[in-house]
């Protein structure tokens, strides 16, 4: 019996695999190729259109970097003994980079990343088919969506199509439009690997395309488009540990795209409806405690805010918003940034296993986009200024008021003078000024005479005169 035992044991385990019910594939009868020698498969002529679509974007940007002995110098004492040190003076340091966008008016309005076109001094945009730089100026940013427009002075553009990126489905032959590395025009092809993904810490609102495109640095601002060569989303970013593509890549929803991009060329700015409700996802060891397995739940309800005047408490499940189901707290949040303000919904929560329905008007999001911003290199010699019209660009305190030097021409009156890039003007004389208009009157007052200028710097205040 014995000798017999790991037979029978073996036999047993047989018989148990053969019950298991595999599905089989049906065997290929034929392979599919072009029809004859001359003919082979391209997509050539679907993309031929999207490709001068997509432009060329070189930013220049000019950044202060003060010394170890910064702090130092802002003493008087130091300053009258180490007026003329080197040391004493911030070091300006001018990088460049690349990226891409699409065109999407034939008057020139593009859009691209807001991270590629951020704080930029200088952007020049060179078409597909042309060497001819364009000077490009910011129509407005949003870098909730990691969005930007653009625009240069040119007519007849080739603009590209947009598809209903509701419409994408997991497999769909996708190509990725660029320049990356800076080498020029390139083109990639994959597929769409995932929808909707969220959570991935790039931007506050996150709906991506995922694709398996090849997706590179200076790719960012470039165009996602489908086999037919409409546009299905913006490439924003690559999840890489070292850089480098893995075969993982990101792009925002053609849908987004459009609706924030007709904002900010309408208005410069974005402005969001707003709830007041901090919310997370329906865990598994809660779902048992609700009849609805999916929803946005309330963890917290903001005073005065919308929510809280509808009523709403910590531990509601939000289950609808007018006609449109809630699965998570990422499609609440979507959705609601997609509302405008003063806007009237209709909500439907869970609470106590029964369902509510209130009609609620949201209130306005505070915005932090910038706007297009209004330079001057002419009111004082040698200064480039600019309104402030984000404070958050700059890591400036939210409601500063003043006019920002970016610029202080080397040699110039302006740097004899005293003035630093990064400085905020303040007042001239005994009037405060809040923008460049109001420098400008300020500055017309007794024109020939000496002027003070005060200057917000660092977290003091410094004073220059000028004449």
């Amino acid at each position: 019996m014995k000798k017999t035992l790991p037979f029978l044991i073996l036999s047993s385990i047989w018989l148990c695999a053969a019950a298991i019910d595999i599905a089989q594939a049906p065997n290929i009868t034929q392979r599919v190729a072009p029809s004859n020698e001359s003919v082979i498969l391209s997509y050539h002529n679907s993309i031929k259109n999207a490709k001068k679509s997509v432009v060329n974007i070189a930013t220049t940007s000019t950044t202060t970097v003060n010394n170890q002995l910064d702090l130092m110098f802002n003493d008087p004492f130091f300053q009258e003994f180490f007026r003329n040190s080197p040391f004493a003076k911030p070091q300006q340091r001018q990088s460049t980079s690349l990226g891409s966008g699409v065109i999407i008016s034939n008057d020139g309005y593009i859009v691209t990343n807001s991270h590629v076109v951020n704080g930029a001094d200088e952007i020049v945009v060179t078409l597909s088919d042309s060497d001819k730089e364009y000077k490009a100026k910011i129509i407005g940013l949003d870098p909730k969506t990691d969005l930007a427009v653009i625009k240069i002075d040119e007519k007849n553009l080739q603009t590209i199509p947009f598809a209903n990126s509701d419409n994408l489905q997991e497999g769909d032959v996708v190509f990725a439009l660029g320049n990356p590395f800076g080498i020029g025009s390139t083109i990639t092809q994959g597929i769409i690997s995932a929808l909707n993904k969220d959570r991935m810490g790039i931007t506050t609102y996150e709906n991506f395309i995922q694709t398996d495109a090849s997706i590179n640095p200076g790719n960012s601002g470039g165009a996602l488009i489908d086999s037919r060569g409409a546009l299905i989303g913006i490439n924003s970013a690559i999840l890489s540990r070292s850089g480098d593509n893995n075969g993982i890549g990101f792009a925002i929803p053609s849908n987004m795209v459009k609706k924030i991009a007709s904002s900010l060329v309408t208005s410069g700015k974005i402005e969001r409806g707003y709830l007041g409700v901090r919310i997370d996802d329906l865990k598994s060891e809660l779902k048992e405690i609700y009849t609805n397995k999916e929803g946005a739940l309330v963890m917290g309800v903001e005073e005065k805010s919308a929510a809280d005047t509808a009523k709403l408490k910590i531990g509601d499940l939000i289950i609808k918003i007018n006609n449109t189901n809630i699965k998570n707290a990422n499609e609440l949040k979507n959705l609601i940034s997609e509302l405008n303000p003063e806007e009237k919904i209709s909500l439907t929560y869970e609470r106590s296993n029964k369902i509510y329905t209130v009609n609620v008007k949201l209130h306005k999001m505070d915005s932090d986009v910038a706007v297009s911003s209004t330079t001057d290199k002419d009111v004082i010699d040698g200064l480039t200024l600019e309104n402030i019209t984000n404070a958050s660009k700059y890591n400036l305190p939210k409601n500063i008021k003043g006019v920002l030097v970016t610029d202080v021409k080397a040699n110039s009156k302006a740097e004899k003078s005293g003035f630093r890039a990064g400085d905020i003007i303040i007042q001239i004389g005994e009037n405060a000024v809040s923008s460049i208009d109001e420098l400008k009157a300020a500055l017309n007052k007794n024109k020939n005479s000496k002027k003070a200028v005060y200057l917000r710097r660092g977290n003091g205040i410094a004073v220059v005169v000028i004449q």
